[in-house]
């Protein structure tokens, strides 16, 4: 069998988390490929909300069995965390979590780098979530990170002395404070916690599945437009968020990759710093941001929101080879009498629809105006949908020249509709 893709088209929040609970059924492994901690999936079913950061969001369907792949900067302390939350809600995990020895370790002393460099920056900061993910990857690329298979081996004390040092010197130049038995509080206790799971060599772990005609579903997080090569760099994550990264995260070849589902709202929303064409700083963004809950699920920080963004969604499908749209949060523009899409951008060379290099670049958004739609509420089938929300989708089918084969009008796993069958 193949693999298909999960991953976001946006600045991530895009509700992939959802999706992939209700897709997970179909599939025997989900997999995690990129990211960290500073990911918050987001999935509610039966009265009850769960927010996962490491762990896949197929954990809630006991036969599936969930990777988190080499791609991924696992955090011990966080892992541990999310692990117990779950089983103490009664679900089912260790027996069907899987973490690859490939996968990188963010040690205490990261975090920390991680809150120095975001200080040394100041007005020019990133955005980070704090967690340590870029100082993870910085020292991933530059070949002296620790991994997961690291923990089991006899000189791993050494391996993270060594690179605690190198921490600590970098901390002291740059006159950073900061309380290292607090920072390292539990984490010893977490290391420990983590050989006791299933550790596995993904590459053959998942060669193995495919050979046994199992189907794969890759979960990404973030979104397409915080990709580190191709999103509004530097204001992006430190890792590849498209579909290529679920190659390299997670030991696949190409010609695996068979579908890519492609997770977008139906209006934009961002945290941290960096560009935003279509953003809204007006009583209208607010209303956007209390309707949609728009509260970062990692970090908690008020999420900036706007309106849909047709050039930047249309680069990202371009950059994934997405061939199933899933729309999210349809729901929360029920109120609004008329709702707004960015077709194109004025920029002081002309009128275009392609997203600019250099994030400093002038852009004023040219909007379409669409009539609203009402409640959505009590709708379980595609043809139960408003005519003035089904003339919503088809102007976005038009424009981005794919069709949008899921829509999700509400939190719950139940609330999402399909056009047709999958």
């Amino acid at each position: 069998m193949a693999v298909d893709i999960l991953l976001g088209l946006q600045w991530g929040d895009e509700g992939k988390g959802k999706l992939v609970d209700v897709l997970a059924p179909q599939y025997q492994i989900v997999a995690r490929f990129q990211g960290g901690p500073n990911a918050g999936h987001t999935i509610g079913f039966e009265g009850k909300k769960f927010v996962l950061h490491l762990i896949p969001s197929g954990i809630f369907q006991p036969e599936v069995q969930c990777l988190i792949g080499n791609g991924v900067v696992v955090d011990p302390i966080s892992l541990q965390e999310e692990i117990l939350m779950l089983e103490s809600a009664g679900i089912t995990v260790r027996n069907h979590l899987w973490v690859s020895v490939r996968a990188s370790l963010i040690i205490p002393t990261q975090r920390l780098l991680d809150q120095a460099n975001e200080q040394l920056l100041g007005v020019r900061k990133i955005g980070s979530t704090l967690r340590g993910i870029g100082p993870a990857y910085q020292d991933k690329i530059g070949r002296s990170g620790l991994r997961v298979g690291d923990v089991v081996l006899p000189d791993f004390q050494e391996k993270y002395q060594t690179l605690r040092e190198h921490h600590l010197k970098r901390l002291d130049q740059i006159g950073f404070e900061y309380d290292l038995v607090q920072a390292e509080a539990g984490f010893e206790e977490a290391i420990a916690f983590l050989r006791t799971l299933p550790l596995t060599d993904n590459v053959y772990f998942l060669d193995k599945a495919l050979h046994q005609g199992q189907k794969v579903l890759a979960e990404g997080a973030q979104g397409t437009l915080l990709d580190i090569d191709f999103g509004s760099y530097p204001f992006v994550t430190s890792s590849s968020t498209i579909s290529a990264g679920a190659c390299t995260g997670l030991g696949l070849p190409p010609s695996q990759i068979r579908e890519v589902y492609g997770v977008f709202k139906a209006y934009c929303t961002r945290v941290g710093s960096g560009p935003f064409t279509t953003e809204l700083l007006d009583e209208t963004g607010e209303k956007l941001r209390v309707a949609g809950k728009e509260f970062g699920a990692t970090t908690g920080r008020p999420r900036r929101c706007g309106w849909l963004d047709l050039p930047a969604l249309k680069y990202a499908i371009l950059l994934n080879g997405v061939n199933h749209l899933c729309m999210m949060k349809a729901d929360v523009l029920s109120d609004f009498e008329e709702v707004n899409i960015c077709t194109d951008y004025s920029t002081s060379t002309g009128i275009t629809r392609e997203v600019p290099y250099h994030t400093h670049a002038s852009i004023t958004p040219i909007l379409k105006t669409l009539p609203g739609w009402g409640s959505l509420t009590g709708i379980t089938e595609w043809h139960e949908l408003p005519e003035t929300f089904r003339n919503f989708i088809g102007f976005i089918e038009d424009y981005l020249e794919l069709p949008i084969t899921a829509v999700s009008i509400g939190p719950d796993r139940q609330q999402t509709l399909w056009r047709s069958p999958v």
